[in-house]
């Protein structure tokens, strides 16, 4: 399956891409790297892509697992590297569960599940950066 994505330039360092789905992103670099920090960093809306679709992963099986948790965060940390073409050479990602009496085991399984067999994006990013995973259970 192809996704073509169209990608316009809006003005000074601004870009808004579209997606097969319809949405819309507007991407700009920071004042300092000479735009307007009106729009999101590209390099760091790959940290959100790996959490996004980690997220759904697990969401998707604790639903099919008829399991609930009162809130749900993905922390992303990606290091650049300091030479250009800078790239993220390492990311750690943070599963935070909240909630009362969590079933550790079955959370468990649904990261490792995402982890280790349905990201995509995770995958990707195996290919260029060592991945580390977090689980954290907080009482809510």
């Amino acid at each position: 399956m192809n996704h073509i994505i169209t990608t316009v330039w809006k003005k000074n360092l601004q870009f808004e891409s579209n997606n097969p789905s319809g949405h819309t992103v507007l991407m700009d670099t920071s004042v300092e790297n000479g735009g307007q920090n009106s729009g999101l960093a590209p390099k760091a809306m790959m940290l959100s892509s790996l959490a996004g679709c980690s997220g759904l992963d697990v969401i998707s099986v604790l639903n099919k697992m008829k399991v609930q948790v009162d809130d749900f965060k993905i922390i992303t940390t990606g290091e650049l590297t300091d030479e250009h073409p800078k790239y993220y050479h390492s990311a750690h990602v943070v599963y935070q569960f909240f909630g009362k009496n969590l079933p550790q085991d079955k959370l468990k399984k649904a990261v490792d599940l995402s982890v280790e067999k349905y990201c995509g994006v995770m995958e990707m990013f195996r290919r260029f950066a060592e991945v580390t995973i977090e689980i954290q259970y907080l009482d809510s």
